[in-house]
């Protein structure tokens, strides 16, 4: 494993204040491509990324996870001030759909720590995508109602210093020789 590769998987955070600056598209696309390029079930590529940068997209998105939340409100905002927010879902096609998301949310989050953007892994798209709302939002976007939320990302420029990581449990690996 290149080293560069081994600190980006151990220094990698989850950042919960971001400035209000749009990520750029050329550090976006960079982004994007390595979630593309995430393992996914018998090689399905099941999954779809979406990006929501646009503003009544953005507060939709927000309103409809804080809803999830059981606040009537997105006061404080789930997503923390993200600019953009990445949604990860599963196609029919997958054949292992949560998985297969998962994988690819990994991507998508140390390739942002790379290329200098801020990440959280934001959950609930699974049952904000079950719910009406949801629905009418895959619509609205062109997407068809079949795909299945798995998680999604809050996405731009950290606006507060990195947090350190915690120390790894020792009982974390057990060897069987």
């Amino acid at each position: 494993m290149k080293m560069e590769a081994l600190d980006v998987l151990k220094n990698r955070r989850s950042i919960r204040k971001f400035k209000q600056e749009q990520v750029k598209d050329e550090e976006l696309a960079l982004v994007l491509e390595a979630g593309t390029y995430a393992p996914t079930a018998s090689g399905t590529q099941g999954c779809k990324i979406v990006v929501v940068q646009e503003e009544e997209s953005l507060a939709a998105v927000r309103k409809l996870n804080a809803k999830v939340l059981g606040r009537p409100s997105a006061d404080p905002d789930p997503y923390y001030g993200a600019p953009t927010i990445l949604i990860v879902f599963a196609t029919p096609e997958s054949h292992a759909p949560h998985r297969d998301g998962a994988a690819v949310m990994t991507n998508l989050l140390n390739a942002a720590y790379a290329v200098g953007l801020a990440s959280c892994w934001i959950d609930r798209p699974i049952q904000m995508f079950e719910m009406p709302e949801g629905k009418a939002l895959l619509k609205k976007w062109g997407l068809s109602e079949d795909l299945q939320g798995v998680a999604s990302i809050a996405l731009g420029y950290a606006d507060m210093p990195d947090p350190q990581p915690k120390e790894r449990k020792a009982d974390y690996i057990t060897w069987i020789k």
